[in-house]
């Protein structure tokens, strides 16, 4: 098995580099597995306390439950995903089955933050792309999918994306052993990593 953890700021790029791999290996060849669903569990907080919660902080994560789904999934086991609502600011009663893959891919703004998630990976990589394009992308996202207006998108931008990713998922570029900058853009340099990891697929499937 093999495990790849895809960090990079919000609106890098990271999912498009995740499909592009996907796509290039055989079908059902690949898990994914997101940090985004591993939010911790506010069931004990009021409506107000889960809309204050600053998701873009290390501490708003579920370290120890996804380190020991992926090292269940590394030992052949069966895992149960849990599910992550941003309406509810909480995790669903529903789950996800994920059965171990020959390739496991986490993806997330932070994989690269918690060392012992880093000491499971047999590769690392960071999507790098310009701040200002990393905006656009959240705006564009963020008034499709989660109704907010530009000045939203903007203030939240500068009060929590912009500090927050200075502070915890920038200085993580240095685990990487490989960064894709222009993110999704940056067709050779994807093209290249999944020849790498096409590499890595026994011939014989």
């Amino acid at each position: 098995m093999t495990i790849i953890g895809i960090a990079g700021g919000t609106g890098s790029g990271k999912t498009t580099v995740v499909r592009k791999i996907v796509e290039r290996l055989p079908p059902h060849y690949v898990a994914v597995v997101p940090l985004d669903s591993y939010y911790n569990d506010t069931s004990h907080m009021t409506e107000e306390q889960r809309k204050a919660i600053n998701f873009d902080h290390p501490d708003a994560f579920d370290w120890q439950l996804l380190v020991k789904q992926i090292d269940d999934l590394r030992n052949g086991k069966a895992i149960e995903q849990p599910m992550y609502s941003y309406i509810l600011s909480n995790r669903l009663k529903e789950t996800v089955h994920v059965e171990p893959k020959p390739v496991i891919i986490i993806e997330g703004i932070m994989t690269l933050l918690n060392k012992k998630l880093r000491d499971i990976m047999d590769l690392k990589i960071f999507v790098d792309t310009d701040p200002d394009e990393r905006l656009i992308r959240n705006i564009q996202r963020d008034i499709v999918e989660r109704g907010r207006t530009v000045d939203m998108v903007v203030d939240r931008y500068l009060e929590v994306l912009k500090p927050m990713h200075e502070q915890f998922i920038e200085p993580t570029k240095r685990y990487a052993d490989l960064i894709i900058p222009q993110g999704g853009e940056n067709k050779r340099g994807i093209s290249i990593l999944c020849k790498y990891i096409e590499g890595l697929v026994p011939h014989d499937i």
